[in-house]
């Protein structure tokens, strides 16, 4: 534990026990012999640089001085950025959110340091280091609590996607504590904003919730298309947004189809396909939009093949199975769907199962977005024991027992309690 003596009380006592000279310590060091003078009577505030050297030339941990070194930035020179934002975003880099927080409190005295706080915090959370980023976003958004500033909605945004990890309910929490800050962003991020909200409710089932959040991303992504259509610069949203504009346009209308899918409205469904495989409508030009546009054509052409499959119009399954094949990622939605079709309507697909037994998950299948990949991994596990345990199959124990495991772990109570009763069916019959 550090002593509450000051770094230059320390560093003067280490002098005498070693019988250094000042000039001899700043010649190990690789310090201005000079410069190390004014240090050690107090005549010059303590740099970062100088105090990296110092802590290594007395053989300390790196981190051995930074709470008093606080007590340096504050109380023994006058504090500035050139020194505090180093400083924050190295104690980030070591764990030591404890010196982060003392820092916090001292310069929220004086709210002028809001802006410069906010800039750490986005510069933290940018490089990854959240634990910190997500301090300096609570304590300037509480500093903020009662205006209405896009600096508030976009510590609350950052915040919600920090917060987002494996527990739904959790995620539920999250997004219903943002939602209210998603209109008091700005246009640079409202988007992505959205988009991150409708993953949370289609992956928790709240298939309306969905729809409407599509909707208002459909209708915001297309006013902003439109308007920088027709400008004659590049707008600083399409900078700050991960995708192109015109892609929430095709992607909010692909998951507005899904979630008529989801309802069992598979002509409605159907009919929104259209919607996002034409882009004829996109006035840019090159290969990545060549590229968007294919994609979203290609899951238009898959999502035409299953939701007819859905809808038992068993004439195209098939032709279904063909073209996903060669589509090595599409193979795991198409297994579910195609499990889940013989469900409803009694079909045999065994020949299926066999075709593709090496793409049945035991264990996650990665896709991008995992709240959505953890649900349909637990439904798919499901459906498949409910399609084995109706055929008296014993593999059918195992998936389910396999499915109450993982469901648990992400916590799906309703295909924990389906899997339940599967083991159960099994067990009786």
């Amino acid at each position: 534990m550090e002593s509450t003596a000051t770094i230059r009380d320390q560093l003067a006592s280490y002098l005498s026990e070693q019988s250094m000279s000042i000039n001899q310590f700043a010649d190990k060091v690789g310090i201005n012999s000079g410069t190390l003078s004014r240090i050690v009577k107090g005549t010059q505030p303590i740099a970062m640089s100088h105090l990296a050297l110092i802590t290594r030339g007395m053989e300390e941990v790196e981190d051995y001085f930074f709470s008093l070194y606080v007590d340096e930035c504050f109380y023994h020179s006058a504090p500035t950025w050139r020194r505090l934002r180093p400083f924050m975003i190295r104690c980030a880099e070591l764990g030591r959110v404890d010196c982060i927080e003392r820092m916090v409190q001292i310069l929220l005295d004086n709210l002028k340091n809001v802006p410069m706080l906010f800039e750490v915090a986005e510069g933290l959370f940018g490089q990854g280091q959240w634990q910190a980023a997500a301090l300096l976003y609570e304590n300037v958004g509480a500093s903020e609590k009662y205006q209405h500033s896009e600096r508030l909605a976009l510590c609350q945004y950052r915040l919600f996607v920090m917060a987002l990890g494996d527990d739904p309910q959790q995620n539920l929490i999250a997004a219903a504590l943002f939602e209210n800050y998603v209109t008091r962003l700005d246009e640079a991020h409202q988007l992505d904003a959205l988009k991150q909200l409708l993953h949370v409710y289609y992956a928790l089932h709240h298939w309306e919730k969905a729809e409407e959040l599509a909707k208002e991303l459909h209708r915001l992504a297309t006013i902003q298309y439109q308007i920088h259509s027709r400008s004659d610069h590049r707008c600083k949203s399409q900078e700050t947004l991960e995708k192109p504009l015109y892609f929430y346009i095709l992607y909010a209308q692909l998951m507005r189809s899904c979630t008529y899918e989801e309802r069992g409205d598979y002509k409605n469904a159907l009919e929104i396909i259209p919607l996002y495989t034409d882009g004829s409508w996109i006035k840019e030009s090159g290969e990545e939009v060549y590229r968007i546009i294919a994609q979203f054509q290609e899951w238009g052409t898959a999502n035409t093949y299953l939701n007819r499959l859905m809808d038992g119009q068993q004439e195209v399954l098939e032709e279904y199975v063909d073209f996903v094949s060669t589509r090595e990622n599409e193979i795991f939605t198409a297994l579910f769907r195609i499990v889940q079709t013989a469900n409803r309507y009694q079909w045999d697909v065994d020949h299926i199962l066999r075709r593709f037994s090496a793409y049945i998950p035991y264990r996650r299948h990665f896709i991008k977005n995992k709240q959505i990949n953890d649900d349909h991994h637990t439904r798919f596990r499901c459906e498949l024991a409910t399609y084995y345990l109706a055929r008296r199959r014993f593999r059918g124990q195992e998936v389910a027992l396999s499915n109450v495991d993982l469901s648990a772990e992400v916590d799906n109570d309703r295909n924990v309690i389906r899997g339940t009763i599967s083991v159960e069916f099994e067990i009786n019959i």
